[in-house]
């Protein structure tokens, strides 16, 4: 009988051991999400890369060539400064709602953005959509404006060791032919 127990104590202990080890290299294999977060620079502003206009003020995230990204569990924040001498703030700041419902940002005048935000499964790929409505001059006619739009897809692919961010853009207006397509690259500098 003593053999029997001494036996089934050894089971027990080396079947919590093994337990144990598995448990412990699953939690090894598990991958460290890379995030967003971070100072970023870019040679070029996103929307210069397309040789197109697809945003409606000045401070807005598309024309700078340098942003911070805050990332929280179900938005971003992306702050730009504001070179514009004319501007109120120094400091341009975009909440991003992870969600996929639409948000909006109105600056009057007939000059808003509505967009909505995507997060792939693996954290590492964010899609952005946005239509750009802004008033134009009419060609060839003084004077006269019109309200032009610019519908954007921005895919942001975070690269594995989180040191660059590649924006993949693609724009269709209905003040040109066709659609834009460019790649802007943002590298870490912090």
């Amino acid at each position: 009988m003593r053999n029997k127990t001494y036996f089934l104590t050894s089971v027990i202990i080396l079947l919590t051991v093994v337990f144990c080890f598995t448990l412990e290299a699953q939690q090894k294999n598990v991958t460290h999400r890379t995030k967003f977060s971070g100072e970023w620079k870019s040679k070029e502003p996103i929307s210069l890369g397309g040789n197109i206009f697809c945003s409606y003020v000045e401070s807005d995230r598309m024309n700078s060539k340098t942003m911070k990204i805050v990332e929280e569990p179900n938005f971003l924040t992306i702050e730009n400064p504001n070179s514009h001498p004319e501007a109120k703030y120094t400091t341009s700041r975009e909440k991003l709602i992870i969600n996929g419902k639409e948000s909006q940002i109105n600056h009057g005048q007939g000059n808003e953005k509505k967009f909505t935000v995507r997060l792939s499964a693996d954290g590492q790929t964010m899609t952005i959509n946005s239509i750009v409505y802004f008033i134009t001059a009419t060609p060839y006619k003084i004077n006269v404006k019109k309200k032009a739009f610019t519908n954007v897809t921005e895919v942001w692919k975070l690269s594995n060791d989180g040191k660059s961010i590649t924006v993949q853009a693609n724009a269709k207006s209905n003040i040109w032919d066709g659609e834009r397509s460019w790649k802007t690259v943002f590298d870490k500098t912090n």
